[in-house]
């Protein structure tokens, strides 16, 4: 492995990757725009509806959603999830969080600036 494949790895370890799921395209596409406008994610994903089963308050559930992939930093994640729960419609909106491990460095490079004010 390169000293640059060693830098990239350790800027990699900064990229994080958002899911939530929203009820609706309209209120996807609301969310999504301003999470880019404020800086908040360089890029998020509004995905085709899919169905999901859950157990909500001891029944069992079924939603049709739309769920959004957000590309974002660790810097951002505290703001990230603060707007998210601002803005979303459910009483408890899933909101995970997962560790990019390595990616594109110019990629990773393009998400960084983009979620720097």
């Amino acid at each position: 492995m390169s000293h640059d494949t060693l830098s990239n790895a350790v800027d990699a370890s900064e990229a994080i990757l958002v899911l939530t799921n929203l009820p609706d395209q309209m209120a996807a596409t609301r969310l999504a725009e301003s999470l880019v406008n404020a800086r908040l994610a360089a890029c998020v994903n509004i995905m085709a509806p899919c169905t999901s089963v859950y157990r909500w308050q001891g029944n069992i559930e079924t939603a049709s959603e739309i769920p959004l992939l957000i590309k974002t930093n660790r810097a951002q994640y505290s703001a990230l999830q603060q707007a998210i729960v601002q803005q979303h419609p459910y009483e408890l909106p899933e909101i995970l969080c997962v560790p990019i491990s390595t990616g594109l460095p110019a990629y990773l490079a393009w998400l960084n600036e983009e979620t720097t004010a």
